[in-house]
């Protein structure tokens, strides 16, 4: 009881001072890792957390997220200027994987090649719960922090069938499920959309037509918005496609039917979105970092800084190469990729099906790489934003100033 009572006046403690820190280079994130970490130690923890517990609330938590994030996003921009997004997904993940398998190899060369890609592409995902800073910003311009959620709230549903596939290759006797790997990944990439896209289009709809008949007030909106992420991502596993998808592309066309229309849902959803985010870090730092840190070694630490520093900064640089992302944009994209939720939960997915050492191997390493970006990116989030947004700022004045092509004019012509 002691257990609970700590941990919800430290809950309300930091409700108080939320909005105040986050004006600083403390992140939500940073501070509930913290606060499990502290809880493990002081032994509070015992009777609150367990791995299974974890693993149950950073699935839904990362479920919510996903198509909250994609609710918010303005899908008529989205579809005129694709472009920075659909290169970071389709060039600059598989790159990611690459770069990273290569670091991976130099950096452990005792590992097995397999097993280097697999933390590769573990480590490939990005995280926007740890990108709030960034993403929620007013000072950096729309388009950017949508490539960035539209990025994010993709790229670990396409790396999970990747991920799982590796996890075959280093683990054998893992059985492959009906119809082969390749068949399993075809349907990962193509149902979760199909069904995250009928099921946002169909609940939109009925929800307009309950709110215009009086069937549903406010009071429900929101509950039923956090019903229709869940039913995204469980209609989609049970037929084999990618939940995590499915989720994000029901928010997706939901958002862009009712945006304007039902705002209690976002605000309802938000709330739930963070409180989740926070349980899940909670618990992280609670039950998986003590052991990470303690099993955290130099070629780890190394391979880990390595792909938050280089490898996800040159996939990006090198995606968006021949676009209209100026060499600013590309770095603030490459450094705003940190790893989450995605991570840490594709682990634990994984690390029964593989060997002894090589599931302590994979766990150690992505915990670390959450925590770790977390600090990172955290301390860095809201000084970069500020920075990105003024310099693009400063950059758009001077083409706004340029004198117009001669014969052109800024209005109507007289007479």
């Amino acid at each position: 009881m002691i257990s609970y009572l700590v941990l919800t006046l430290a809950l309300g403690a930091f409700c108080m001072v939320g909005q105040r820190l986050s004006q600083t280079v403390i992140t939500a994130p940073m501070v509930f890792l913290g606060m499990g970490v502290l809880f493990d130690s002081s032994g509070l923890i015992a009777d609150l957390a367990t791995e299974q517990a974890l693993h149950l609330v950073a699935e839904i938590t990362l479920v919510v997220l996903l198509f909250l994030d994609a609710a918010q996003i303005n899908v008529t921009e989205l579809r005129r200027r694709f472009t920075w997004p659909a290169r970071m997904l389709l060039i600059g993940l598989p790159l990611c994987i690459v770069i990273g398998t290569v670091a991976g190899t130099v950096l452990m060369p005792d590992v097995p090649l397999v097993v280097a890609a697999l933390l590769a592409a573990l480590l490939a995902p990005t995280n926007a719960a740890l990108g709030q800073p960034v993403v929620t910003n007013p000072a950096v311009p729309d388009r950017p922090r949508r490539a960035l959620i539209v990025e994010s709230g993709l790229n670990d549903g396409l790396a999970l069938p990747v991920i799982f596939m590796l996890t075959v290759a280093a683990a054998p006797v893992l059985m492959a499920p009906p119809g082969g790997w390749a068949w399993y990944g075809i349907k990962q990439v193509t149902l979760g959309p199909l069904v995250g896209l009928s099921v946002g289009y169909v609940a939109a709809r009925v929800l307009l037509w309950a709110k215009r008949t009086g069937f549903t007030s406010d009071i429900y909106e929101g509950i039923g918005a956090l019903a229709l992420a869940g039913s995204a991502y469980l209609a989609a596993s049970v037929i084999g496609g990618n939940g995590f998808i499915a989720a994000f592309c029901a928010g997706l066309v939901f958002g862009a039917l009712v945006r304007g229309r039902c705002a209690f849902v976002y605000e309802f959803t938000e709330s739930e979105g963070q409180f989740l985010s926070w349980a899940s870090f909670f618990l992280m730092g609670a039950v998986l970092v003590p052991e990470a840190v303690a099993h955290l070694t130099w070629p780890m630490a190394l391979l880990i800084l390595t792909s938050l520093l280089i490898v996800r900064p040159l996939a990006i640089w090198l995606s968006l190469s021949g676009t209209d992302a100026d060499p600013t944009t590309r770095l603030f994209f490459g450094w705003f990729g940190p790893r989450g939720l995605a991570t840490a939960l594709f682990a634990l997915l994984i690390v029964d099906h593989l060997e002894h050492d090589l599931n302590h191997l994979i766990l150690h390493t992505a915990i670390n790489a959450v925590w770790i970006s977390a600090v990172l990116r955290g301390i860095t989030a809201a000084p970069a934003a500020r920075w990105y947004g003024a310099r693009m700022h400063r950059n758009a004045i001077p083409d706004a100033l340029k004198p117009l092509p001669e014969g052109t004019t800024t209005g109507p012509v007289s007479g």
